[in-house]
């Protein structure tokens, strides 16, 4: 898969036109689009529709937590949306995880593909210190291992891979296997703003340790040239 078809653009936004012409401006320079909670709750599925009319491939970003039956509903919705990506939190748990893996299934309409169900880690503006104050535990290489057992839980749960942050690659990799996808959110290109993310990492280097895909937000959407920002994601990437 070329560097380009990896990486998604997140599009979280209130601003339709926004969205509209980020999905216009990227079309074809990038794999796809990330709907999020923001973008969802202000437009709802119609975003969705609309981001499948033009062909794109859309990655729909809101992190599932609840109970079985409660997730298992959601994501046969957005199965039957054509979404190609869903995600949910592991933390929910093996039962949450198994039904929202049949759920895409049975969602999906006949003759098409379900959509891959990946499990959510630990969110990437989460670092070591906001970990131990919610696990209530003091261990130095707790992210690691924490990630590490739940990329563990979703893959015997049937997900098909995992939001992490770049630097669990290697050890979600070396646990999981080659044919577990690992999308890695949290991407800063060097010399830009970190803003609210703590376990960053450059795209090349993303790249390099085996991501396979990357999800971009603000490097390109607030970019007063966002194909040309984009552009130069990939190009690191094909350089990586």
């Amino acid at each position: 898969m070329k560097p380009a078809e990896r990486t998604f653009v997140a599009l979280d936004t209130r601003d339709l036109n926004r969205a509209r012409e980020l999905a216009r401006v990227l079309a074809g320079r990038v794999g796809g689009f990330k709907i999020g909670l923001e973008a969802f709750v202000a437009f709802g599925p119609s975003l969705i529709e609309e981001m499948r009319g033009l062909g794109h491939v859309v990655f729909l970003d809101l992190k599932f937590h609840d109970i079985p039956n409660t997730v298992s509903h959601a994501v046969s919705a957005a199965a039957k949306m054509g979404v190609d990506m869903v995600n949910v939190h592991a933390s929910g748990g093996r039962a949450m995880m198994e039904a929202a893996v049949e759920a895409a299934k049975s969602g999906t309409k006949r003759g098409a593909k379900p959509p891959m169900v990946i499990g959510v880690t630990v969110l990437t503006s989460m670092d070591a210190a906001a970990m131990k104050e919610v696990l209530n535990r003091d261990d130095e290489y707790l992210p690691l291992h924490h990630v590490r057992h739940l990329a563990l839980l979703a893959k015997e749960s049937g997900m098909d891979g995992v939001v992490c942050s770049a630097l669990e690659i290697d050890i979600n990799r070396k646990a999981c296997g080659k044919d577990f996808a690992l999308i890695v959110p949290g991407i800063r290109p060097a010399g830009s703003d970190v803003n609210d993310q703590k376990r960053i990492m450059t795209p090349a280097d993303a790249a390099r340790k085996g991501a396979d895909f990357i999800v971009v937000g603000r490097p390109v959407t607030g970019a007063e040239n966002p194909a040309a920002a984009a552009k130069a994601i990939v190009d690191e990437m094909k350089k990586a």
